[in-house]
């Protein structure tokens, strides 16, 4: 059985760290949900564009190129990418961050309902189970049986699950698109992700009159370079070096680490029922991906 890395770990670890802040981070950038979208998904698709093809250049393994068909789907994945960043950020502005994560990380659980359908995956009593414990937990997280929940925080959760939804279509989407080289599937993916929001925002008015300033660039550049584009490639970087199963769990530092954070610097925190909520919904998310003796990978 193939051992976890410690270079790869750590690696790994720190993506999920980097994505757990962005959140704190979107509360100081005054832009566009649409405009940051596509900040992120240029900058971040330039850089790891740029490490993929220095990688190729060192290594010797330099990829051919990407038939119009493929290329076409990806750049479709992209574009569904970008919205579903437009909702999670929009769910941002409207609740809490930690309730606008764990809204959004619902989508593992949004894909086991639908992969007996989309991939005639077999939903196992303990996969249906938790799937219901997730679905429990999202409950006691919007705050629906909270009398002093409002308006906002409700747009919040419903924009938080509409990117949930989108998610799912992205990895579902990806499934379906399988044997291409990581780093060159994200390229054009976060490419796609930036570039379809400019006609976008040339159509709704949300490029604004003025430039951002100077903290506001820094920010920005910070999600695109180091929230995206860093990101993604110390998450593919460690990929060969972890255990399957130890990527799955290790991914939900991602939604902790921004509870804590959004806890810490924001100053927010969940109520006693978002809590349980909470470890209902990351709890029975991770506990689906651990397998037991005899069960099928």
């Amino acid at each position: 059985m193939q051992r976890n890395d410690r270079r790869s770990m750590a690696m790994f670890i720190s993506a999920m760290l980097i994505f757990g802040t962005i959140g704190v981070f979107r509360r100081y950038i005054p832009v566009s949900s649409a405009f940051l979208a596509m900040s992120r998904g240029l900058l971040g698709g330039l850089l790891v564009m740029g490490y993929a093809r220095l990688r190729g250049r060192r290594t010797g393994q330099e990829s051919g190129r990407l038939s119009g068909r493929t290329a076409a789907k990806l750049a479709v994945t992209g574009a569904v990418m970008g919205f579903n960043w437009i909702l999670l950020f929009e769910a941002y502005n409207y609740t809490t961050v930690g309730v606008a994560t764990l809204c959004y990380y619902m989508e593992p659980t949004i894909v086991m309902l639908l992969s007996p359908a989309l991939f005639r995956e077999k939903l196992t009593l303990k996969k249906g189970l938790c799937a219901t414990a997730a679905v429990i937990g999202m409950v006691l997280v919007s705050g629906v049986l909270e009398e002093n929940r409002g308006a906002g925080d409700l747009r919040g959760v419903l924009l938080g699950l509409g990117a949930a939804v989108l998610y799912s279509c992205v990895v579902i989407m990806n499934k379906k698109t399988g044997g291409i080289e990581p780093y060159r599937k994200t390229t054009v993916q976060l490419l796609s992700a930036g570039l379809v929001m400019i006609p976008y925002l040339l159509l709704t008015g949300g490029f604004g009159p003025a430039a951002p300033d100077a903290r506001t660039a820094a920010l920005l550049l910070a999600v695109g370079i180091i929230h995206t584009g860093i990101a993604y490639v110390l998450y593919f970087g460690s990929m060969d070096g972890l255990q399957a199963q130890s990527i799955a769990i290790f991914s939900y530092i991602d939604p902790v680490s921004a509870l804590l954070f959004s806890a810490i610097l924001l100053r927010e925190n969940l109520s006693a029922a978002g809590i349980a909520g909470a470890v209902l919904i990351i709890g029975s998310a991770a506990l689906s991906e651990l397998r037991g003796k005899g069960e099928n990978p």
